[in-house]
């Protein structure tokens, strides 16, 4: 009889113990995406000696920091979009802004990442900036209102939804307006740069940093002028006020003690507003800063990655981690997610089957229809230009940017960056970068004899990337 009662008595403890793992297994795996308004990867993290970052400094030190990260359009509505479907906006219907008469919007029946978790049993919050409709479609349970160049103030809106206790994890959508250019210029500096969002009252919570145009770090697509420095200066302030309302969050998540239980990802939804970057398929535009914060027990703080990774690789990656599958696969094959998941490959610093990416621009504002398709590998770029008779069309806020309008005043042969005035309006049909050779993307070397084949094989990639993403662009190869 002891035998039995021991036995059992092991048992029962087994099973116990079984079911407490099992319990730990499935404890809230929690979520918090951070999405800059763009913004490139201009930290201290990422290598910049100027810009006073320290709360992202703090939280790259803790995450693994993706070097070779991308958005796929450099367009404020398109690039959430991607971020929100895992679908490439020729594929969403998203071609660009939503907005006022730009009225483009997700095609019906897209199942939206806010959609999917709370299916899954999360509890959604979005806060600050969205620009993706319908609304309907990537609606949260909870909209937390605040004004979203005020970050620190967005982050205490933010305070009840991550310290309620709740049986259910949670996904926070945090989007600040910064750095994104706004409708004041300084008058008071001679250079009249616009404000960046940085006003004279400053934010509540926020100790502005202010920097001096002299100490700013001029990325090679951009010209160095005095003019262009004193914008960059309002940008490095801008990004700044971001760190701040970054690490306010950062510390209630500590206060609510869900810190080291959740999965932070940072990033930006394309490069900064500039021309050369935002609306380009270049590196300026393209290239994004991504920090990954895994939850403490994975002990993975502090690395980098190489891997090739794209926003429509986004949802994949969150799904992953929430333990979500990809329910329109079989019963939607369109809207069937086009990325992969990332989640166990940025664990290593060069993983395998992560060489490349692929881009797609269409429009920005309703006006700016230019389509472009991008195959990037770590060596190549391509861009095809697909409307290359016409002019590059200008977003509003960059044509008026004093940083153009100082070089384009100047007149067609001035050099803007690494290429002149007429160079950077009037494009050609095809634009092949050699990234090792010239990071700067000055020389186009599509037409050489010798990079034949190589320009050959990319088209191919392009082609067969529009062909499984259901891209109408793809028509384009066959009659101009």
């Amino acid at each position: 009889m002891f035998r039995i009662y021991s036995w059992l008595f092991f048992a029962f403890t087994a099973l116990s113990l079984g079911l407490q793992a099992h319990q730990a297994d499935a404890a809230p795996r929690n979520i918090v995406l951070i999405v800059t308004d763009d913004q490139s990867p201009d930290l201290g993290c990422y290598g910049n000696k100027v810009i006073k970052t320290p709360s992202l400094d703090v939280l790259a030190a803790d995450s693994i920091r993706l070097t070779h990260a991308f958005c796929t359009t450099a367009s404020c509505s398109a690039s959430r979009s991607v971020i929100l479907t895992g679908l490439h906006n020729h594929a969403n219907a998203q071609y660009g802004h939503t907005h006022d008469f730009h009225h483009f919007s997700l095609y019906d029946g897209i199942q939206t990442l806010p959609k999917r978790l709370a299916s899954a049993g999360y509890r959604t919050a979005q806060c600050g900036k969205m620009h993706v409709e319908p609304a309907a479609m990537v609606q949260f349970e909870f909209e937390l209102k605040a004004n979203s160049r005020s970050t620190v103030e967005m982050a205490e809106k933010c305070r009840e939804f991550v310290s309620t206790k709740s049986d259910q994890p949670f996904f926070l959508y945090f989007c600040p307006s910064d750095p994104h250019r706004d409708g004041r210029t300084v008058e008071e500096d001679p250079h009249k740069p616009n404000a960046f969002g940085n006003r004279p009252q400053g934010y509540p919570g926020v100790t502005e940093v202010k920097y001096s145009p002299a100490d700013v770090i001029v990325p090679p697509f951009l010209p160095d002028t005095p003019t262009c420095r004193a914008e960059l200066a309002q940008y490095y302030q801008s990004i700044s006020r971001i760190d701040q309302g970054v690490g306010k969050l950062v510390s209630i998540l500590k206060e609510a003690g869900v810190y080291d239980d959740t999965l932070i990802m940072f990033t930006a939804d394309h490069g900064m507003a500039f021309p050369g970057a935002k609306t380009t398929c270049y590196e300026g535009g393209l290239h994004v800063p991504f920090l990954v914060k895994f939850p403490a027990a994975e002990k993975l703080g502090g690395r980098t990655s190489a891997a090739m990774v794209s926003f429509v690789d986004l949802v994949p990656t969150i799904l992953d981690f929430a333990n979500v599958k990809d329910q329109e696969a079989p019963a939607k094959p369109k809207f069937a997610l086009q990325g992969r998941s990332f989640l166990q490959a940025i664990k290593e610093e060069r993983p395998e089957g992560w060489e490349e990416i692929y881009a797609s621009h269409t429009f920005h504002e309703i006006q700016m229809y230019y389509p472009m398709r991008v195959v990037r590998t770590r060596k190549y770029k391509l861009i095809w230009n697909i409307a290359h008779p016409l002019p590059y069309p200008f977003a509003s806020d960059l044509w008026a940017a004093p940083t153009w309008q100082a070089a384009y005043q100047q007149g067609p042969d001035t050099l803007y960056g690494q290429r002149t005035v007429k160079q950077y309006i009037q494009r050609p049909q095809f634009e092949l970068f050699d990234l090792e050779a010239d990071p700067k993307e000055s020389t186009n070397i599509a037409d050489k004899p010798e990079l034949a084949s190589v320009l050959a094989e990319l088209k191919g990639k392009l082609k067969q990337f529009q062909k499984r993403t259901h891209d109408p662009w793809i028509l384009k190869w066959d009659y101009e």
